[in-house]
C-alpha cells in the first residue's frame, strides 16, 4: 500500500504541558483510523498537525506531493452570511455538480431536508454539521479527517455517514482518520485504533471493542498499576462480550482471551436487586403519561398535526428505556413531560407520590449558578456522601470515580472544559438521590474513558432511567429497551433496537420518495429547492450500504451449492485445528516472555516469533471468514 502522509518525530506543547512528545504515526492507502483517548490529552492536536494546520515545536509533517486531505473542524467554521447552497458547492452551477451521482448520493444523504437558499446562520447545530459534511464529502480528497463528526447528528445521520465511509473508496484506496467518542462508529469504519495518551500514540488493530481487549491485555501484560481503569476496561469486555453481539472484527477466535479476562467480572447489573431497590424507592407507581396529546399553539391553524397525539406511555420502577427519533420529534420534549416541566393539552400525566425526578439537560446551563465554586465543593454542598452500586462513597472518592484527579477536584467550575462541565452536573444530579434519572444527550463532549466511567456508574444506580441519545453503544449498554419517535405523533416500542428504528426510517422514507417520484420526473430539477435526491433515495442509505435488517426478513436464496458448502466446512475444519495448534504456541510464547521478562535479548527473540504467530493466525482467520461466508 502506497504511503500517503505521515509525522515524524513529533513534540509540541502548550505552556508547561507537553501534548505530544516525539509522536511517529503513518498514514497508508487503505488506512481505516479511529483516534482515542482521554479529554485533553491530544487527539485533535495529533490530527491538526498531521493536516498541516498547526506547526509542531520540533518534528516534520511529510505528504506525498499529489494527496490531498479534507478536514472536518470539532468547531463551525462556515461562514454564516452564505446561503446552504453557495457554502456546499460555492458558485458552480447546478449541471456542474448535480450530474455526478456520487454528489447526488450526499446530498441526499446529508442536506435533503435543509432550505438551500437558507443563511448558515440560521441552521440548527444538526443542519450546520450536515452541511460541514456535505462540503467536505462531495470533494474527491484522498485523504480525510474528522474531528468528532458524529456531534449533533442524529441516529440515522450517523449511520448514514458511516455507510458513506464504508464505500466511499476501494478497500486499498484512500484513508481517513477520525476523532470521535461514539463507540459504535469507531467499530463500525475503523480497522486500527491510535490511543492518544502521555504524550505517545500507541497503535491497535481493530475498532473500538478490539481496541479494549488488547488494550486489557496489554496492561496485564505490562503489569500496569491502574486498578480502577482496568476495571473499567474489564467491565467494559464483560458487556462486549455477554451483552449484544460482538463487535470485534474477529470475535471468534478472540473470545477466549476475552472470557479468560472476564471469567471474575459480575454482570454489568444485578436486575433483579436493582428492581428490588427501585421498588422499594419508588413504590409501585412512577409516571404515566395516558392518552396525552400535545400541541402547541399555531399547529391547527396551520394544519400541522400535535408533536404527540393521544399517546400512552408508562415507567415502571427500575425500567431503564432508550429514545431515538428524528430531529424535532420531540425527545427532548417527552423528557420534560416525563419531567412535569410541562403539562399536555389533552390527557393525563400522572406520577408517583414519592417520584423524585432529575434531568441532564444538552446545555448544562445548570452549573452557571456555581461558577465560582471548586468541583468537590459543589458535591459537598449537596450531599456528603452517597451510595452507589452498594457502596457508600465520600463526595471526594464520587468525583475521583467520574474522572476528576485530586488537582482537578480543586478546579473551579468556570475554568471547566464542556466534557468536564457535562461530568460534574451528572454528578450533581446523582448525590441529589433522584429515583428517576432523565439524561438528554449525555454523551456529547466525552472521551471514551469517561463514557465508560458514566456507564459504571449507572449500572449500579437503583432507579427509573430514560435516556435520550444518538450514541447506540451507549443505549444498548445502559438501557434495557428502546422507544422511537418517527414524527408522526405515535411513541412506537423496538424489541430489534436500534437496528430496528433505522428500518422503519428507510422504509417511511421510500413509501414517500415513492410517492414523490412521479412529480420529481415530471419537471423537478436538482438543487432547485434542496438537494438532488432524498435521504432514503435509490442511491443513499437503503442501498449504499446494505442498511439494517429486522428479525423474521426474508433471506435471500443462497448462491453456493451444496459440493461448495461441504467444501468450506472441510476447510473450516482443518483451519479450526491449525488455529488452536497457534493458540497453544502464542500461550507458550507468552509465558516464556513472562519468565524471561529481565533478558531484554531473549524477550526480542521471543516477540519475533510471536508476531510471525499472529500474522499466521490473521491470514487464518481471514481464510476462514472467506469459508464461513459460503455457509451464511
Amino acid at each position: 500500500m502506497a504511503h500517503l502522509l505521515g509525522g515524524e518525530s513529533l513534540s509540541i506543547s502548550f505552556g508547561t504541558r507537553t501534548v505530544l512528545d516525539g509522536v511517529t504515526v503513518g498514514l497508508d492507502e487503505g488506512d481505516r483510523i479511529g483516534i482515542v483517548g482521554r479529554n485533553g490529552d491530544g487527539k485533535s492536536t495529533l490530527m491538526r498537525l498531521l493536516a498541516q494546520r498547526i506547526t509542531p515545536d520540533s518534528g516534520r509533517v511529510t505528504k506525498r506531493r499529489d494527496v490531498t486531505v479534507g478536514y472536518l473542524d470539532q468547531s463551525d467554521v462556515l461562514d454564516g452570511d452564505l446561503t446552504v447552497g453557495v457554502a456546499i458547492v460555492g458558485e458552480r452551477a447546478d449541471y456542474e455538480w448535480a450530474s455526478n451521482p456520487a454528489i447526488r448520493e450526499i446530498m441526499g444523504g446529508l442536506v435533503e431536508d435543509v432550505d438551500w437558499h437558507a443563511q448558515v446562520r440560521s441552521l440548527s447545530g444538526g443542519q450546520k454539521r450536515r452541511v460541514a459534511l456535505a462540503k467536505l464529502l462531495i470533494e474527491p480528497h484522498d485523504v480525510i479527517m474528522l474531528d468528532e463528526p458524529t456531534n449533533h447528528l442524529d441516529v440515522e445521520g450517523v449511520a448514514w455517514l458511516a455507510r458513506h465511509l464504508k464505500t466511499r473508496w476501494r478497500a486499498n484506496e484512500g484513508a481517513f482518520l477520525v476523532v470521535t467518542h461514539d463507540r459504535w462508529f469507531l467499530d463500525e469504519v475503523c480497522t486500527d485504533t491510535w490511543e492518544v495518551h502521555d504524550g505517545i500514540v500507541d497503535p491497535f488493530e481493530g475498532g473500538y471493542a478490539a481496541y479494549v481487549l488488547a488494550r486489557a491485555e496489554r496492561d496485564r501484560m505490562a503489569a500496569v498499576v491502574e486498578g480502577k481503569r482496568q476495571n473499567l476496561m474489564k467491565k467494559e469486555l464483560a458487556w462486549l462480550r455477554r451483552g449484544a453481539p460482538a463487535r470485534t472484527s474477529k470475535p471468534k477466535f478472540r473470545i477466549d482471551a476475552a472470557n479468560d479476562l472476564i471469567a471474575d467480572v459480575p454482570e454489568p447489573r444485578d436486575t433483579v436487586a436493582l428492581s428490588r431497590m427501585a421498588s422499594a424507592r419508588l413504590g409501585k407507581d412512577v409516571i404515566d403519561l395516558e392518552d396525552v396529546t400535545l400541541a402547541y399553539d399555531g399547529d391547527a391553524s396551520s394544519g400541522a398535526p400535535p408533536l404527540f397525539d393521544h399517546v400512552t406511555l408508562r415507567l415502571a420502577p427500575g425500567e431503564r428505556v432508550g429514545i431515538v427519533g428524528v430531529n424535532g420529534a420531540g425527545k427532548s420534549t417527552l423528557l420534560r413531560l416525563l419531567a412535569g416541566e410541562i403539562a399536555p393539552t389533552a390527557g393525563r400525566a400522572k406520577r408517583g407520590k414519592t417520584v423524585v425526578p432529575a434531568v441532564l439537560s444538552q446545555e448544562v446551563r445548570e452549573l452557571d449558578e456555581v461558577a465560582d465554586l471548586r468541583v468537590v465543593e459543589v458535591i459537598q454542598r449537596e450531599k456528603q456522601t452517597v451510595v452507589v452500586g452498594g457502596k457508600e462513597l465520600s463526595a471526594g472518592q464520587l468525583v475521583e470515580q467520574l474522572g476528576f484527579t485530586n488537582e482537578k477536584q480543586w478546579t473551579r467550575v468556570s475554568e471547566l472544559s464542556g466534557g468536564e462541565r457535562r461530568r460534574l452536573q451528572l454528578l450533581r444530579l446523582l448525590v441529589g438521590e433522584p429515583n428517576v434519572l432523565m439524561l438528554d444527550e449525555p454523551t456529547n463532549d466525552l472521551d471514551t474513558d469517561t463514557l465508560a466511567a458514566v456507564e459504571d456508574v449507572l449500572d449500579g444506580w437503583p432507579g427509573t432511567l430514560v435516556v435520550v441519545s444518538h450514541d447506540r453503544y451507549l443505549l444498548e449498554r445502559v438501557t434495557d429497551h428502546q422507544l422511537a419517535l418517527l414524527g408522526d405523533g405515535r411513541i412506537r416500542d423496538l424489541p430489534g433496537g436500534v437496528d430496528q428504528y433505522l428500518q422503519l426510517r428507510e422504509e417511511a422514507l421510500a413509501v414517500a420518495e415513492s410517492a414523490a417520484g412521479s412529480t420529481a420526473a415530471a419537471g423537478g430539477t436538482a438543487g432547485g429547492s434542496g438537494a438532488a435526491s432524498g435521504r432514503g433515495s435509490a442511491a443513499t442509505p437503503a442501498t449504499a450500504g446494505g442498511g439494517p435488517t429486522i428479525a423474521g426478513g426474508s433471506a435471500p436464496a443462497s448462491r453456493f451449492t451444496e459440493a461448495q458448502k461441504r467444501e468450506a466446512r472441510k476447510e473450516l475444519a482443518r483451519i479450526e485445528r491449525q488455529l488452536g495448534k497457534l493458540a497453544a504456541q502464542e500461550e507458550r510464547l507468552h509465558a516464556d516472555m513472562a519468565a524471561s521478562a529481565d533478558d531484554y535479548g531473549r524477550i526480542g527473540e521471543l516477540n519475533t516469533q510471536l508476531q510471525d504467530v499472529l500474522a499466521q493466525k490473521d491470514e487464518l482467520e481471514l481464510a476462514w471468514l472467506e469459508a464461513s461466508e459460503v455457509l451464511e
